[in-house]
């Protein structure tokens, strides 16, 4: 297959061995104990190291375990490269330990088709995490389901609330099965965990409140508040257009209760939004 994008990071923030891999995440799912549901329209997930934001990052997932979706749409922060707009990795696939993801090339071009703030810049996807730490679980529930990442660069209002409507409007008019949509955040970063509590509670009631416009000021005031602020902005919005009613915040804990160490920690969230 054309256009691979190969493993950043597996072997190291994630098992490389396909089946201790799997073993892993089957062991964070069967933590998760989340209320029956229907399925989920978007969720937003961690995307920290798997032992670090694994037992979180599954009770969203949890969620999709019984669902067919006919694609996901997965947006996240980048991390390592600057610019402006959205970058799409468009056509191929994803390499992981669990096999090769494929991506979702209609729906791919129909989205970049839909928004002016979407490129094809390759480089933001090389060393980036915030995507590829999403494929494990889905590659155990939604094994063969294929992607569209997408990794947002200047995380600003009007990129963020352009995604989202171009996610919608697309999504919108897409026959067969549903597409979900995730967004890929950590919350605060190397706080105390009581002031990480705080700054990340502000995070919890927006979403909960699916309120796109409220949670993008609040990063406009306070950028601590999360990683991936604006890809959460854009899941929301468009889950919201999409006639999405219903969010609820299925997990919140930070890394010290993995590490134990309190003193400095980053903020997990699981949601998902009907």
């Amino acid at each position: 297959m054309r256009e691979v994008r190969p493993s950043a990071v597996a072997g190291s923030w994630y098992p490389g061995s396909g089946a201790r891999l799997a073993e892993a995440v089957d062991a964070h799912l069967a933590a998760a104990a989340v209320p029956s549901r229907s399925c989920p329209r978007a969720i937003v997930a961690p995307h920290a190291g798997l032992m670090y934001s694994g037992p979180v990052a599954a009770y969203a997932y949890a969620t999709v375990r019984p669902c067919a979706y006919g694609a996901a749409v997965l947006v996240g922060p980048s991390h390592f490269v600057g610019f402006d707009g959205v970058s799409i990795w468009a056509r191929g696939g994803w390499d992981t330990p669990l096999g090769l993801v494929p991506v979702a090339e209609e729906l791919a071009a129909a989205i970049a088709a839909a928004c002016d703030e979407i490129v094809e810049y390759p480089t933001a996807h090389g060393r980036e995490h915030s995507l590829e730490m999403q494929l494990p679980f889905l590659g155990r529930l939604l094994p063969g389901v294929p992607i569209v990442p997408l990794v947002m660069g200047y995380q600003r209002r009007e990129t963020a609330l352009a995604l989202g409507d171009a996610l919608a409007r697309t999504v919108a008019s897409r026959t067969g099965d549903p597409v979900l949509l995730v967004a890929s955040s950590d919350l605060s970063h190397y706080e105390d965990a009581a002031v990480a509590a705080r700054l990340d509670s502000v995070v919890l009631r927006h979403v909960e409140a699916l309120d796109a416009e409220g949670l993008m000021d609040a990063l406009e005031r306070e950028p601590r508040h999360a990683c991936g602020g604006g890809p959460m902005v854009s899941v929301l919005r468009a889950a919201a257009q999409l006639g999405c009613t219903r969010a609820r915040v299925l997990r919140y804990a930070d890394s010290g209760d993995v590490s134990g160490d309190k003193s400095s920690v980053v903020g997990y969230m699981a949601a998902a939004i009907w």
